[in-house]
This record gives C-alpha cells, structure tokens and sequence, in this order.
C-alpha cells in the first residue's frame, strides 16, 4: 500500500477547527467525494479511498448534495421502463 503525505500548517488546523486526525479523516472523504464527482472514481472506490462503508459514503455525498449517478434522459427513462 501507498502513502500520500502532505503537510498542513496549525493555522489551517485551528481555521478548520480540527485536530490532526480529524483533518485526516475530513480531507480523505473530501477528496474521494470530488474524485467520485468528477468520475474519476466509483462510489465504491471513492468509500474505500475515504475509509467508509458505501452506504455511509452515499449519504455523506447526499448531505452535500452532490450526485451520485448521471444518467442521461434516455436512460432513466429506459431504467424506470424496466421497473414495471
């Protein structure tokens, strides 16, 4: 496994009104949330990178409105077509 390692000032730490670790976790889940935005990575991928269950990740990405898939208006139409 790869690290990726980066150095963060106390003055960003004290503006985030975080410690360290918690910098860490919020940074990893930020950074998967707009990898997985920018369809560099799948949601799957993005909750590994993150360090969270999908379903968790799912619903942080909800809670910052940020969406999950992108269908065009052929396909949704095909996918609500077969719910039936």
């Amino acid at each position: 496994m790869n690290q990726v390692i980066f150095e963060i000032s106390d003055r960003m730490l004290l503006a985030l009104g975080l410690d360290a670790k918690s910098a860490e976790k919020e940074l990893r889940l930020a950074a998967a949330m707009k990898l997985c935005e920018l369809g560099r990575l799948s949601t799957g991928a993005a909750a590994e990178l993150s360090g969270v269950p999908k379903p968790v990740f799912l619903s942080k990405m909800a809670d910052f409105r940020l969406i999950t898939f992108d269908y065009t208006r052929e396909e949704l139409e095909e996918e609500l077509n077969n719910i039936n």
